[in-house]
């Protein structure tokens, strides 16, 4: 699902619910589906389920170095819990209910990257309002009532529940923005806009307007990011790519 979001040079690796590694792509992994000593101090008194998620999406990351040449290593979480990748690499993970991925890429082919997966369901009472800006609210109230009366739900196909959506896009652009600034980006420092596209399933593109100085690349300060979403099988992606050079 996070591979068609994604240009391809972008390395993907993804499980689906309970599995592990072996089960989900037949055979062995790099480095298996256990953790390094240093991984293990992180999650030494981390509920189970939590454990899972942390070790899984490491083995997709794991999977995903092997298969762009680089030896399997640990993945810790460096400042505001961020992922130190190997050097030479740029990448993203993301883990939620039955899903993970891990997608990596050589650092000489995009700047950055960053991934979210959540499932489809609307987000919690009360937690838009936290995250997004007014102008997005109304963008999405047009999104979610167009042509069917109800929100969350369009005209033709499956309901897309547009404020999980933007909360998504929203952890992408983080994911995407902090390694190029090492800066926080509150969720209001960003507008989201969507478009939609036809097809099997509900999918499109959506830009980020930076409201804040963006990071500058090849002599250009970054005024928008840009990113693809789609939704299936009871999970909602984004992913974000920003490339060397500012389109």
């Amino acid at each position: 699902m996070i591979e068609e979001l994604l240009p391809a040079t972008v390395v993907t690796v993804e499980a689906h619910g309970d599995e592990t590694a072996v089960g989900a792509y037949g055979g062995d992994w790099p480095g298996g589906t256990t953790l390094y000593p240093e991984e293990q101090e992180i999650v030494a008194r981390a509920v189970p389920k939590r454990v899972h998620e942390f070790t899984l999406v490491r083995a997709c990351a794991r999977r995903a170095m092997e298969k762009l040449g680089v030896p399997p290593q640990p993945v810790l979480p460096g400042e505001r819990g961020a992922p130190q990748w190997p050097a030479g690499l740029v990448g993203s993970m993301t883990h939620c209910e039955d899903y993970c991925a891990a997608a990596l890429v050589p650092a000489t082919d995009l700047a950055s990257i960053g991934i979210d997966a959540e499932p489809h369901e609307p987000l919690p009472a009360g937690v838009l309002n936290s995250v997004s800006l007014p102008v997005e609210r109304a963008h999405l109230l047009v999104l979610a009532t167009d042509g069917a009366g109800a929100p969350g739900f369009p005209a033709r196909g499956e309901p897309v529940y547009w404020d999980r959506l933007l909360f998504s896009a929203k952890e992408s652009v983080y994911k995407a923005w902090f390694p190029l600034t090492g800066e926080w980006l509150d969720f209001t420092e960003a507008e989201i806009d969507f478009t939609t596209a036809s097809g099997p399933h509900p999918h499109g593109t959506f830009r980020a307007r930076l409201l804040v100085p963006g990071p500058v690349l090849d002599g250009r300060r970054l005024e928008y990011f840009h990113g693809r979403w789609t939704v299936r099988g009871g999970l909602m992606a984004t992913a974000v790519s920003v490339p060397h050079q500012p389109v």
